[in-house]
Formats: C-alpha cells, structure tokens, sequence
C-alpha cells in the first residue's frame, strides 16, 4: 500500500455502487467469456442482508508501482482469509509480481521491492487462478479501494480483455463516515486544527492497535483485517447487514 496523499485520502465515496452483488454475479457468470471469469462469477456473492458474523472475508493489500493503474502496475499482493472471530493468518498469501509498467526509485523507496527481486517473479496472468479461487464467494476488506479495485481491474484487462468488479468493505472508507462527514468549519481552520488521519496506521491506534511496519502486502492485509474487526467490535453490531459496509 502506497502513501496516500490528502487530496486521494479523501477520495472515498465518489464511484458508482452496485447495491446487489449477488445479481451482479449472476450476470456477470452468464456474460463473460474468460473461463477464470466464469469461475470466479459462479462462485456467487453472499445477498446483501446477510449479517456480518455469517460472512467470510478476504483482506486484500496490493504494492504497486505509483497510484494510476493506467500507468503503474501490481508488484505485490497479500491475501489472508477471516472472519469476525479469527484470522487465518497460517493460510495467508503473498505473491511477488512482475510489473507491466518500470519501477520507480520512488515506488521502491517505499515497498523496499526491488528489480533484482522482481526480475524471477511471475507474470500476474500466473498465479491469477489461485488468486482468482481465494477470492471468489468472499467479500473483500481493504484501506482505500481504488488501489485493489482499479488495480486489479486494470490487470485483468490487460490480460483477459475482461475486467473485474468485486465488493469490497473499504476500512478507510468506515473511518471517513465518521472524521470526514463534515468539513472543518473556518474556526478549525483558522486556528490551525489539521483533519483528523485515516491513513491505516493512524486509524489502527485509535483502537489501541499495535503497530506493524507498513508497506509489506501480507502484514498490511492482516492489519486492514484487524481493523475490520475493531471497528465493526466498537461501531456496528455482529448483525449488521453486509450491505451497510460494502461498496
């Protein structure tokens, strides 16, 4: 996960939400043409009232290259399965990706990913079966999903001519209902109070969470999950249903 700046960090609820993703998936399974498509879109999405105690989750983070998915591309991606009891942390994955696009000494700077690690790893269309399979029938938990979404989006395009749209509980997005609903009123301003962080660590200590070194996949997934988990523990309820958190 890269840094986000203020202007991206407070890009939380301006693209177009499907409010049914078990009729979406429905859809989509009869559309596509890409056999992983087909497979993936058969597996189903859980409806839209189901409470969040009875859904499973996948926490997705993904290293890039920069913040366009036009331009830059996936080099890592952390997977780890969980629910609202436990975190599965001995089945999650890591995978090394090659990029479509160059590495920046900026992007390397902050995932510590370099050529010479990258320069044996596979192609993304290469583990997409797998990563395809633990993603499918679940919901996915990310800290801001423009970087999963349109990422990942982006990728299969390339490779399959066919995208791909999923739901996604957006932690960032939990935290932005709350310290970012209304803007700071000329007083705030004027007296220099800065908006309250949502970046992921900073939103993990509100809730006493320990810290973790950032800008490892797996380790920011397991976090993003953990975070998940206090904020529907301390703000929501185990009945709330999915549909109150997906986008």
């Amino acid at each position: 996960m890269l840094y986000l700046g203020p202007n991206q960090a407070d890009k939380t609820q301006n693209d177009n939400a499907i409010t049914d993703w078990q009729r979406y998936y429905q859809q989509q399974a009869a559309s596509v043409e890409h056999s992983l498509l087909q497979h993936f879109y058969g597996a189903g999405m859980v409806a839209a009232s189901t409470p969040v105690s009875q859904v499973s989750f996948v926490a997705l983070d993904f290293e890039t290259t920069g913040l366009d998915a036009d331009s830059n591309s996936i080099v890592s991606i952390g997977l780890v399965p969980f629910d609202l009891r436990c975190i599965y942390s001995s089945r999650a994955r890591q995978w090394l990706v090659k990029p479509r696009f160059k590495l920046t000494d900026s992007s390397v700077t902050v995932h510590r990913i370099t050529h010479s690690e990258i320069d044996s790893a596979p192609d993304l269309s290469q583990i997409l079966p797998e990563f395809l399979s633990l993603l499918a029938g679940k919901v996915a938990v990310v800290h801001y999903r423009y970087i999963e979404r349109e990422f990942m989006n982006a990728a299969l395009q390339a490779r399959l001519g066919d995208g791909l749209l999923f739901p996604v509980i957006d932690t960032l997005d939990l935290e932005a209902r709350l310290y970012r609903a209304k803007p700071l009123s000329w007083w705030d301003k004027l007296r220099g109070r800065q908006k309250v962080s949502i970046r992921l660590d900073a939103s993990r200590n509100r809730f006493n969470l320990p810290p973790y070194r950032p800008h490892h996949a797996v380790t920011d997934a397991i976090a993003c999950a953990e975070l998940l988990q206090a904020q529907i523990n301390h703000r929501f309820s185990m009945d709330t249903p999915v549909s109150e958190l997906w986008c």
